[in-house]
Order: C-alpha cells, then structure tokens, then sequence
C-alpha cells in the first residue's frame, strides 16, 4: 500500500492508505460517523444485541427519532450496523452490528468505561478549571 497522503482526484482509490490525519481522507466521514454523539451511543447499545427503532430509541435516552434514524443510516452505509426488515405486520425493523461494528463498538465501550471511572478525576478537574 502506498503512504501517499497528498490530496489526489481520485479519492476512492483503494491502493491509498487510509490516513485521518490527512483532508481528503475517506475515513474521516466514518470516523465522524462512530464518534458522533448518537452514533457512539447506538453502537454500544447494540452491543447487547439485536434492537427494533423504538427500543433502541428508549435506550439511548434523549436522541430525537429524527437523529437516530439518520445515525443507523449512516453506521448503515458504513457497513457497520445491518437492518432487517421482517414482513410482518405490522412490519418490524430490526438492527444489529455487522462484524465491524461489533469491533468498533467494543473499542467505544472499553473509551465509554475509562471516561466514566474518570468521573471524580474529571470534575475535580472542572471544579479546579471554574474556580481560576
């Protein structure tokens, strides 16, 4: 693979490295996609398995139905969640992680866990922050 990480015209040539750090990198946009704030939060929810919208809106508490379902479509068509639509009716949609996003998930849960045990060092610090 080449480490090429000048801005070329043909952005989707796979023999280019992926490299964040760089402008034009196609692996920016997924980077936003998982690190967003809805798209962490489903992403580690479906951790625990398969989900239907609802359910998944519940448990990830305060996204609007709007923004959940533009986040799954883009975690979607980054290949890391799989919707199922079963022909029932009424008809059922349900979500799980692809191989990927069980990867990526389980490395947002292990930031999720080390920012919440960071808690007391946190506001400590925030406290510290207001007080100068």
């Amino acid at each position: 693979m080449s480490t090429q990480r000048t801005s070329s015209p043909d952005l989707d040539d796979p023999t280019l490295e992926a490299d964040v750090f760089a402008k034009d990198c196609t692996s920016r946009p997924v980077l936003q996609n998982v690190t967003s704030r809805w798209g962490i939060l489903a992403l580690v929810a479906l951790r625990d398995g398969s989900y239907r919208f609802s359910a998944l809106r519940r448990r990830v508490d305060g996204v609007s139905e709007r923004m959940l379902s533009q986040t799954l479509q883009a975690l979607e068509r980054d290949g890391m969640v799989h919707r199922e639509v079963h022909e029932t009716i009424p008809p059922r949609v349900e979500y799980t992680l692809t191989e990927l996003g069980a990867q990526v998930a389980e490395q947002l849960h292990s930031l999720i866990h080390l920012v919440e045990q960071s808690m007391p060092q946190v506001r400590a610090a925030q406290e510290s922050y207001h007080r100068d």
